[in-house]
Order: structure tokens, then sequence, then C-alpha cells
């Protein structure tokens, strides 16, 4: 595991729920991690639970593209993992020039920045499960499938991969370039520290905080449900891969649970009651007048399986207690108990998925 060990790793979006469990878990890994994010999204923010020392932090925008150069230029990373995004399929609808401006042109930025920096380096790009053209067919949508989406978030997502196919073909696999890319493709990731709007988990418990109903727009859309840690152990594990074969290069991955683990909205709001005292909900279905969002989305994780020897560790009610007492611990015992189990958790994940080999970082 000693291969991120003094390593100079730049995440982008850093700040994030996703980006910042990341931060905390490399730092544990002994990286010296660099952070570029052009805000703190929420309030409250697991970032700033876990942030201590752990991050060299820059405030900057990816989307100013000499800015990003500098920096990155000037940090010289050993790895990269782009993170930074705007995530939300509902505020997608709402600000649909921004979040192609961020999550396409911004990723051509990061990658423009590498070309042009042109040091060794490997650099996983994270895009998301919604960069497939949704047909909502039952079998799970495998790397080589048509991209695209109906909603602008979607389409920024399929957009992005474009750009990071045009990159890594016409600079990345030249022999003159020191930099190699890998794409992860995940989605409906949960887990402690989440606060953004618009999103299940998030939602339940700022209303069972406040001892409200927690309003359900979709209880019976299906979704591979999965703990921040898992997805993140696939990037880790791909850069960890890419570094040392370089027949990956340019290779898109998706990362997820069997099909056969996917669960409703309604079964997961239900499981994550168990672990909140008088926790309720209400089924806003009827009166659910949000844009669209597909009900049914599956990834075929094969390729990660039989290529990285990666495979989800926590199953779906480990998952949902690991949440929920997270959340718990947070509302009832304060932000530093929380932090604390943050990196506990982190602990935990490591040891059960060397008992039940998940995958491998070294």
């Amino acid at each position: 595991m000693n291969i991120f060990q003094n390593k100079h790793v730049l995440i982008t979006g850093h700040t994030g729920f996703k980006g910042s469990w990341l931060s905390a878990w490399l730092s544990q890994l002994g990286a010296k991690v660099i952070g570029l994010s052009d805000r703190i999204p929420t309030e409250p923010a697991h970032y700033e639970l876990i942030k201590s020392n752990i991050v060299n932090d820059f405030r900057i925008d990816i989307k100013d593209a000499e800015v990003v150069y500098n920096t990155i230029h000037e940090a010289m990373p050993d790895f990269v993992f782009h993170l930074a995004a705007q995530p939300l399929v509902l505020e997608s609808y709402k600000d649909p020039l921004n979040t192609f401006n961020t999550n396409a042109i911004g990723t051509a930025n990061i990658l423009d920045s590498l070309r042009r920096t042109n040091n060794r380096c490997i650099a996983i790009m994270i895009t998301s499960d919604k960069c497939y053209d949704n047909v909502e067919q039952t079998y799970g949508y495998c790397e080589t499938d048509r991209l695209g989406g109906k909603d602008p978030y979607s389409g920024s997502k399929g957009a992005a991969e474009m750009v990071i196919r045009s990159y890594v073909e016409s600079f990345f696999k030249k022999s003159e370039s020191n930099v190699r890319i890998a794409v992860g493709r995940a989605g409906n990731v949960i887990g402690g520290g989440d606060w953004a709007s618009y999103r299940i988990v998030p939602d339940c418990v700022r209303a069972w905080s406040k001892r409200e109903k927690a309003e359900i727009r979709n209880p019976h859309s299906t979704r591979p449900w999965q703990h921040v840690l898992e997805p993140l152990s696939g990037y880790v594990s791909l850069a960890v891969s890419l570094s040392q074969n370089i027949d990956l290069n340019g290779e898109a991955f998706n990362f997820g649970p069997p099909s056969r683990q996917n669960h409703t909205v309604e079964e997961l709001v239900n499981e994550l009651t168990n672990y909140w005292l008088g926790a309720d909900w209400v089924d806003k279905s009827e009166n659910n007048d949000s844009p669209h969002e597909a009900g049914l989305l599956n990834l075929n994780c094969d390729k990660a399986l039989h290529t990285l020897g990666w495979k989800t560790t926590l199953n779906f009610k480990e998952t949902a207690r690991w949440i929920g007492e997270w959340y718990r611990t947070f509302y009832e015992k304060g932000p530093k108990d929380a932090a604390t189990l943050t990196w506990s958790q982190i602990d935990e994940y490591m040891k059960f998925a060397q008992e039940r080999n998940s995958f491998k970082l070294d």
C-alpha cells in the first residue's frame, strides 16, 4: 500500500463529499495531498471536519485554464484524481451552461494542463454512470455502450468523456507523453458527510434531525447504491494498476455493486430509519413536478473485476449501518466525533477489503 507514500497527489474537488473522503484516505496512505476547489460547497461540510493539516489547499475555478495550468505546473503531481464537477442533475436544469462549462470545459482544462506540463503522472478522470445514454434497460451498461444523456448533467458527463477520449488519442498515447490517463465511472454514492441538496440521504437526515418526515420524490427508482469508499477504492486501484500497466492508458472502468444488489429508494430509506429514532418518510411521487430523472440504472462492472481484481466490499445493510451511524454520531455527539468516525471507517474498510479480497493497493 506504499505506492502513495510521499507522493504528490492532486485532487480536484477535494472540498466536496467524495473528494474529502479521498483526501482523508490518501493522506492516511502517506500521500502529500494538493487540493484544487473553487469553494466549500455545503454547510456543514465533511471537508471542514477532516481537513486539519492533510491538504495543501488551493481555491481555484477549473474553468480558468491558465490558473489551472500554473497550479499543476508548479505542483508537478505524481497522481491526479479529477473529481471537480457540478454534480447535481436538478441543478443542471437550473444552470445548464455552468454545468457544461464546469464538467466538459473544466475537464479539458485539467487535461490540457497535464499535456503542457508533461511530467510523469497518472491521472484518473472521474465522470459518472450517467454518462451513458440511459434507455433504462434491465441489464447493466458496460464501458463500450453508447454515451449521452437526456438531461444537462448527463449530457455534460458524456461530453467530458468525448473530451477525454480526444486528448488521449491525440496526445497521451504518443511516445513523447509522460502522462497516463484512465476514466472512472460510478454513481449513486452515499455515505456520511454528504450535505448536498437534492440527494436522498442528506434530504432524509436534514428532515430527521428536525424531527420531520422526509419527503421522497421517487421511492420506486432503482439505483446501484454504494458507500463512498467503494468507488474511491476503485479509483485508487485503477491508479495503481495504470502505474504498472501502460496497456490501461485511455481505458474506462465502471465501479459499482453487482446488479443483483441494486435497491430502490424506498428500500434504502427504510433501512436508514433503523438507525434514527422516530425517523419516517412520506411518498411525494404523485406531487413530483421535478424534471426528468431516470427510474432505472444498472452498471456492468465485470471489466473492473477481471482486469483490476476489484469488487465492492460492503453489502447493502453494512452500507446503511455505516451511514446511519455516521450521521447519528454527527448530530448526537458532534463534528469531532464524526471526524474520528471517518478515520475509523477508512481503517475498517481497508481491513474488510483485505479479508474479503476486494481490491489491491500494491
